[in-house]
């Protein structure tokens, strides 16, 4: 098995389907796919399974498991779950509001086998409805030089490149080695899982994946941005209407990294701005 694609569902029944069919439309390699529902309580989970149930119980190329966690611990304890039942080589975690477009996946899987020096993982280019870049693709840690120069607005001055946190100075189409990616699209070896750990499960719903790459970086592996290949992203779909717990997750999240990462790096002084 090269691929384990984990996907988590939290009362997204339509755009989770919508993902689900664009994987199996598009990818050739051979994979199997875990669908983990979040306790949506919403008949999402059992919708998804219905319609899905042919996939269930084949031993070919696109074969679905079904995994319902009876409460909802978050967005890393969900992806989890899954990883420690996988099988692939790889696994790759897709957010359940994305569209995979033509050969995305087999492309990005390709280059990673191909590149013995891309170690810990690779990420495509992700593109919002409209058209334009999700910036949080390809990014810089967050510290606190570029996350005050992204406060106040200095990261989007001309030519202004040296502490840019969402690298714009970068070609969306390129291919190079960046700090960070974001969990909508991430491809990972499994080997580097095993030596790096699981997601953290601290974190809920954001920061999971900025932790990840720092952990991954830090153990010597590569993170690499692969623009030639790319994918939809319906931002925030399954938080829309949580919108309070959403601010308050992004700032534990950045408080969480903060503390984990950075504490003994740092300043005493500058605890004061992430608190």
């Amino acid at each position: 098995m090269d691929l384990s694609i984990i996907i988590v569902n939290y009362k997204t029944y339509e755009l989770t389907k919508n993902t689900i069919i664009s994987v199996l439309e598009t990818t050739e390699s051979p994979y199997e796919i875990f669908l983990v529902d979040n306790n949506s309580q919403d008949g999402s989970y059992e919708k998804l399974k219905s319609y899905f149930s042919h996939f269930s119980n084949e031993a070919s190329n696109g074969k679905i498991n079904f995994i319902h966690n009876p409460t909802n611990q978050g967005f890393a304890a969900a992806n989890n779950v899954a990883i420690k039942k996988s099988k692939g080589n790889f696994i790759l975690l897709l957010n359940s509001d994305t569209i995979v477009k033509d050969d995305s996946i087999d492309d990005c899987l390709k280059f990673i086998k191909n590149h013995n020096d891309v170690g810990g993982a690779v990420g495509c280019k992700i593109l919002l409805p409209n058209g334009d870049l999700d910036k949080s693709c390809k990014r810089s840690f967050p510290n606190p030089k570029n996350s005050f120069y992204k406060l106040f607005g200095f990261n989007k001055i001309k030519n202004s490149n040296s502490d840019d946190y969402n690298l714009d100075h970068l070609d969306d189409n390129g291919i190079y080695e960046v700090d960070s990616l974001v969990g909508a699209f991430m491809l990972v070896r499994k080997v580097a899982i095993n030596e790096v750990g699981l997601l953290d499960e601290d974190y809920f719903m954001y920061g999971e994946d900025i932790d990840w790459c720092y952990r991954i970086k830090s153990a010597g592996w590569k993170i690499i941005y692969y623009g030639k290949s790319e994918i939809i992203h319906y931002k925030g779909a399954s938080s829309k209407k949580q919108k309070s717990k959403l601010i308050y997750e992004f700032y534990r999240a950045m408080y969480l990294f903060y503390n984990k990462n950075y504490d003994k790096k740092y300043s005493f002084l500058l605890d004061y701005w992430y608190i």
